[in-house]
């Protein structure tokens, strides 16, 4: 992988109400997307997103020209819903996108009515406001685990030398039914698994983090199911991430909304070895 490849970046998106209560997050996205076009004095070309709002029996890639920014979610502020993300679509690179997956044998349909559901834009409206980056989402399959999704984003990861910024969006937390307790001190186990994961990610540890249901402490309580954190595999395999001689992960966040939703978000940008 080329020094010039753009990283990969995992994005804990949070709750839809991230997009009208930004923390310090928001704030860290838009500083870190600005850097990265200043330091190479050229725009992307794209983004290709995995949310886990989208689930599909079979994979699946956007190849819509314009999608709509969806709004689904029910019960938040009405501010929320007259929120817009224009960003157009790229059926080009939703093809190219299509193709690289097919030929490391992933069979996957293209999409061309899919809208932006809130794992894509309410992040990207930190990450690029001005929206006028293309975006394309590819679908988390229902019947993947941590494996498979890392093979997914390893297969697109040649798109980084092309100028695409591929986007695992998911949670390092996700008990929701915590959401309204009332508390607003991270709870333990949300900082004790955060941090089992970063320490994981540090020492490029692979096959912890595959088997983070087993070896990761309080795994069940963090994610009750494990779509919001599948995303972090797509980000990972799109790094090649893995290894001792691996890149590390680069932390904008380890911020906590809620006491219970980590925001956790971090880059892989070195030239990195392959797992």
């Amino acid at each position: 992988m080329s020094a010039h490849a753009l990283p990969a970046l995992f994005i804990s998106h949070g709750a839809p109400l991230f997009a009208i209560e930004p923390g310090e997050t928001g704030p860290a996205l838009t500083r870190w997307a600005r850097a990265l076009t200043e330091t190479r004095g050229q725009e992307l070309r794209g983004v290709v997103i995995m949310s886990p709002h989208w689930m599909t029996r079979t994979p699946a890639v956007m190849t819509n020209p314009a999608p709509a920014t969806w709004h689904d979610f029910g019960g938040f502020p009405q501010a929320l819903y007259a929120l817009q993300y224009p960003a157009p679509g790229s059926p080009e690179l939703g093809r190219e996108v299509l193709g690289l997956l097919q030929e490391a044998g992933i069979e996957a349909q293209g999409d061309d009515r899919r809208p932006l559901d809130h794992g894509a834009w309410v992040p990207l409206m930190h990450l690029l406001p001005q929206a006028q980056v293309p975006v394309v989402q590819v679908a988390l399959p229902m019947s993947y685990g941590p494996a498979e999704t890392y093979a997914m984003g390893r297969a697109l990861r040649g798109l980084r030398e092309r100028g695409v910024l591929v986007i695992g969006s998911g949670s390092m937390t996700h008990n929701l039914a915590e959401f309204f307790g009332g508390a607003r001190e991270p709870a333990p186990y949300v900082v004790e698994f955060s941090r089992w994961v970063e320490s994981a990610l540090a020492r490029g540890d692979l096959s912890a983090l595959l088997d983070y249901r087993r070896q990761a402490p309080h795994a069940q309580r963090a994610h009750s199911s494990e779509d919001h954190f599948l995303p972090i595999f797509f980000a990972l395999g799109a790094a090649e991430w893995g290894g001792p001689q691996g890149a590390r992960p680069d932390y904008l966040s380890r911020e906590v909304m809620y006491s219970m939703l980590a925001m956790d978000t971090f880059a892989l940008s070195a030239p990195l070895a392959a797992p």
